[in-house]
């Protein structure tokens, strides 16, 4: 007879998975929520998920469009893949390299890959952004796996859009291992304005889109916006377990100036001060994590832009001692704000050379320029975007593939 109840208690003791003598502890509410909720510990990215994609890869000649963050683990998705026999014959490199050591702007050469023996094609040279008809020729399959950081001016996106454009236009399947957004929590920013389209600037998104490069992809093909309206044949490996709120730190910087978690935060507000005179730290072991110029009216904060190679072999203000603020040690509240710009911009000693020819390309718009010499405060230029923004993310949820 004590057999049924001996086994109830046991039986509880098990499922309630926490004991603690003399009494049973059952986990809280709040702590059943919290052990169901996706973690990076339970993240599995899209080139982790070889059950959905190896059989889209046998017998298929395979061209990896990929850099230095294209990992399976530790392993480079190029390692990993051919030893899992996919046949990979190419290998097509962004702005950075293939291996993520070219300075920001340098051209990006061919040449043959050192480690595989593999060919690698520029797709960030003088003319070359978008594989051409004899490069794709012996390409069956393409794969694109680039870590990305949410903002419309990093152009890992671009070069995604071009690839995306030659696979419709010569029919050749396109997979993109999709990866966390690190900045995918929210949306802000103005919609680039057609006339503004530029490498900078492909899609008419805000400057922080909330996407993960497998949706955008999706948004790409689904609102036409390849050339002459194209769609690519495209399938995207999605993650398990992500969700756009998940906090991700990246396990290798996506590319040389973005060395931190702040500096990836903080590169939507502060990349557009390269259409200005202020230095965004380039040349430092810091960048995009300070602000300053040659001028005492910007700040107490000092910092001298050295030749770094790999980073900046020219960086601006080279040598001179630039004043300003460190971000390091600001309140910043990890989201996109203006308010930096504007108050640099009140700083400015000539206001007339503030703004350089390069700003309304990266803004993607002559309006913010133009707010902000009007001296307009940060609410009343969001309260412009309003509508647009309110449009987009209406369009957006068409593309998601996460909560």
């Amino acid at each position: 007879m004590l057999f049924l109840p001996m086994l109830r208690l046991v039986l509880l003791f098990f499922f309630a998975g926490s004991f603690s003598f003399p009494y049973l502890s059952l986990p809280t509410r709040t702590e059943i929520s919290h052990s169901y909720l996706p973690s990076p510990q339970t993240l599995r990215i899209g080139a982790e998920c070889t059950e959905t994609y190896l059989p889209l890869l046998k017998n298929k000649r395979v061209g990896l469009v990929v850099n230095h963050t294209a990992l399976v683990g530790k392993t480079h998705l190029v390692d990993t893949l051919r030893a899992l026999g996919v046949q990979v014959s190419k290998i097509f490199a962004p702005e950075h390299g293939f291996r993520g050591k070219a300075d920001a702007g340098e051209y990006v050469q061919n040449q043959t890959d050192k480690q595989t023996g593999l060919p690698v094609v520029s797709l960030y040279g003088q003319k070359n952004k978008k594989p051409t008809t004899e490069q794709l020729q012996d390409i069956d399959v393409v794969i694109f796996d680039m870590q990305d950081v949410g903002v419309r001016f990093y152009t890992y996106i671009s070069t995604m859009h071009y690839v995306m454009e030659a696979c419709a236009e010569q029919q050749k399947t396109l997979l993109v291992f999709d990866r966390p957004n690190p900045n995918g929590g929210y949306i802000d920013g103005n919609i680039r304005e057609e006339k503004f389209k530029s490498f900078v600037g492909m899609h008419p998104i805000p400057i922080v889109h909330g996407l993960t490069v497998g949706e955008l992809a999706l948004m790409i093909n689904g609102e036409k916006w390849l050339e002459k309206g194209l769609q690519c044949p495209l399938q995207v490996i999605k993650m398990q377990h992500y969700h756009h709120k998940l906090a991700y730190s990246l396990p290798t910087k996506p590319s040389p100036n973005l060395p931190t978690d702040l500096s990836i935060q903080l590169y939507a507000s502060l990349c557009l001060f390269e259409g200005t005179t202020i230095s965004v730290g380039r040349g430092t072991t810091f960048p995009f994590q300070v602000l300053g110029a040659p001028h005492k009216a910007y700040g107490d904060f000092t910092f001298t832009p050295r030749s770094i190679e790999g980073m900046a072999k020219t960086p601006m203000y080279q040598d001179l001692a630039c004043y300003g603020v460190d971000l390091r040690e600001s309140n910043f509240q990890g989201k996109f704000t203006l308010q930096y710009l504007i108050d640099f911009y009140q700083k400015s000693p000539d206001k007339t050379k503030f703004f350089n020819g390069y700003f309304d390309t990266i803004a993607g718009s002559s309006l913010l320029r133009q707010q902000i010499v009007a001296g307009m405060s940060e609410k009343q230029i969001r309260k412009t975007w309003h509508k647009d923004l309110e449009q987009y993310k209406t369009m957006r949820k068409k593309y998601l593939l996460y909560e």
